[in-house]
């Protein structure tokens, strides 16, 4: 009988393991102004990351120009995925300065602006607009984050838009700068439409351990790369990130994966940048 529940075991492990190894692998995009999409697409890249500012903001967009641009999106040979660079510095979420009806009117037209053009996922780094003023306490200011996220949360339901809190490195700002940090966050509000970004850049650039994406699985949504110096893009410096990539595996996690780099010549460094990271992505999804 124990030999039998021994193999019973060992049957269920390997189960487990081919199950495991059968993860799909994340797909690869780029974050990059929509104009080079006919080159994105010759590199292979699946999808593209825009600013908000330049797609769907109200502040540089007048509805005659956005509907310019939406015109444009629509023509993409590669699929707009989503948007970063969520708020403007001087919109405050944190500090003695927050104008919530500001915030919420805004955020109404970009969210609503993002569903009409057909994207899915705005990414909340914004370090200006939510970095804690110097002698703030950070306590009150973690608690303004959370109620204001809540907010903005319910206005991406009504649009079906998802937002992804990401982890900004501590030479961009002083609130949020781990993947713990922002995964405590992201529990906090606990709404369906607020969710994780893992950047491994950010965590490279801090000194964060691969560790940290250990209980991201029911949270990441998606998870952006670059190298440590400079922020270059895959393939510049020889920089492994298949410790990372690998815990995102053991995580679960099959979302995209996007590049944001500082490209210095995109159609000279780009068959490079994918090619290595389709290699680690691929090695550590085995």
């Amino acid at each position: 009988m124990i030999k039998l529940y021994s193999l019973l075991a060992a049957c269920l492990l390997g189960l487990s393991v081919r199950a495991q190894s059968s993860l799909p692998a994340p797909e690869i995009g780029v974050v990059v102004d929509m104009e080079h999409d006919s080159l994105v697409k010759a590199l292979q890249f699946k999808y593209m990351l825009e600013q908000t500012a330049n797609i769907l903001s109200p502040r540089t967009l007048s509805d005659a120009e956005f509907q310019e641009r939406l015109r444009q999106v629509r023509a993409l040979e590669v699929p707009l995925y989503g948007c970063n660079i969520f708020i403007p510095s001087d919109l405050k979420v944190v500090g003695p300065n927050v104008d919530e009806e500001a915030v919420l009117e805004y955020v109404e037209v970009v969210l609503r602006r993002a569903q009409v053009a057909g994207l899915t996922l705005i990414t909340w780094g914004s370090g200006g607009s939510r970095r804690v003023p110097e002698g703030f306490d950070r306590v009150t200011a973690t608690a303004q984050f959370i109620y204001m996220a809540k907010r903005v949360a319910e206005v991406a339901a009504r649009y079906d838009m998802l937002l992804v809190l990401e982890n900004l490195n501590s030479s961009e700002c002083n609130f949020i700068n781990s993947i713990p940090e922002a995964l405590a966050v992201v529990r906090a509000v606990d709404h369906p439409n607020f969710r994780l970004c893992v950047d491994i850049y950010h965590m490279l650039k801090d000194g964060q351990p691969a560790s940290d994406i250990v209980g991201t699985g029911p949270y990441a949504a998606y998870c952006e790369i670059a190298e440590r110096d400079g922020r270059t893009p895959p393939g510049e410096q020889g920089t492994d990130f298949t410790p990372y990539l690998a815990a995102l595996a053991a995580e679960g996690y099959t979302g995209k994966i996007l590049i944001e780099a500082r490209w210095d010549d995109l159609a000279r460094q780009g068959p490079a940048a994918y090619r290595t990271l389709r290699e680690q992505i691929d090695a550590a999804y085995r």
